[in-house]
């Protein structure tokens, strides 16, 4: 990504308001719950915010973007002090999520057949100790 792409991430072009919500409440480390517990309002409204359904007045939108340590402007335009372009995940790394999902994957399931043998062999010895 180029330094022209990471500035333009966020940008009235690329991005909506909504976007720039979510991108600076995820940079913050805040559930959507957090969000609108903290400024006051329904979970529904930051998500109607987020899903640009809606925009907050101007006394929320302070708030928020305080709570977000982003500008006002920010939140609007995608111009002045916002967030950071994600970073972008590579192929390399992908793949090797994707190789440790499958070698936990198989330990699970050897780890489900281990119990069900153990559950079988507790159920064979309480049958015969009932005898």
């Amino acid at each position: 990504m180029t330094d022209t792409d990471s500035a333009n991430w966020y940008s009235a072009e690329a991005a909506t308001f909504g976007d720039r919500v979510a991108g600076a409440r995820e940079a913050a480390g805040l559930r959507q719950e957090e969000l609108a517990r903290r400024i006051g309002v329904k979970l529904s409204t930051i998500q109607n915010w987020e899903n640009d359904h809606s925009e907050p007045r101007a006394n929320k939108l302070q708030m928020m973007s305080g709570m977000l340590n982003v500008s006002m402007r920010w939140l609007l335009t995608g111009e002045g002090e916002g967030v950071e372009a994600p970073v972008p995940v590579s192929n390399t790394d992908l793949n090797t999520a994707l190789a440790e999902l499958s070698r936990m994957r198989a330990q699970a399931l050897a780890l489900s057949q281990d119990m069900g043998h153990l559950e079988k062999r507790l159920r064979a010895m309480l049958r015969e100790s009932a005898q």
